[in-house]
């Protein structure tokens, strides 16, 4: 081996043999380099695009439960004081809300004011006022919006079912209280007699 490389050396004994040697090597080297600093960088694009997913994710994951924790709070709420209500007993609630919240984000607001003079070629000037105004949304180091103000998901609809409820006079006070205590209208609240309270009437 060693023995063909010194023939091919002697049979190419020229600098150009040598030079074209050199630049070979520095174009693969080049390559190599031109090689990891690409796939780096689709690397860290794709690490970043997965990030960014799993954060809507996480987001979308967290709104999720703030809405069933929302409606939870407010069905325990009506059980019990719905269940403090003379001719009724063991009083289940179930609410259904909107899917999402009402968000108002927070704002940097920038203004920036300029005063310029302008003549009018018949030996006229004027002063000409600008203001500009731009705003930002705030965001935290996670990208989440903070906000100022949080609007509540509106309640779509209400299920009562209780003891007592056989009972029209304790039905329509069962009726009245769910739609004074959620300001909604008569549509989105249904009252049923549970399986316990004897004759079942729904009308």
């Amino acid at each position: 081996m060693i023995e063909k490389i010194k023939q091919l050396l002697a049979k190419n004994n020229s600098k150009k043999f040598f030079f074209n040697l050199i630049i070979a090597l520095c174009i693969g080297i080049l390559l190599i380099i031109v090689s990891d600093t690409f796939l780096t960088k689709e690397n860290k694009k794709e690490s970043k695009s997965i990030s960014n997913e799993i954060g809507k994710n996480n987001t979308n994951i967290k709104e999720n439960d703030l809405i069933q924790d929302y409606a939870s709070s407010l069905e325990n709420k009506l059980e019990t004081i719905l269940q403090e209500m003379n001719g009724v007993e063991n009083v289940k609630v179930m609410i259904t809300l909107e899917d999402t919240a009402e968000r108002v984000p927070i704002f940097n607001t920038t203004k920036k004011n300029e005063k310029t003079n302008e003549n009018d070629g018949q030996g006229g000037a004027r002063e000409v006022f600008r203001e500009d105004v731009s705003q930002e949304v705030v965001t935290t180091e996670g990208d989440s919006l903070m906000v100022i103000k949080e609007v509540k998901p509106k309640v779509k609809g209400v299920i009562v079912v209780a003891n007592g409820a056989e009972n029209i006079v304790v039905k329509e006070k069962l009726y009245s209280a769910v739609k004074t205590v959620l300001g909604i209208s008569g549509s989105k609240v249904e009252v049923y007699s549970s399986k316990k309270g004897g004759i079942s009437d729904e009308n």
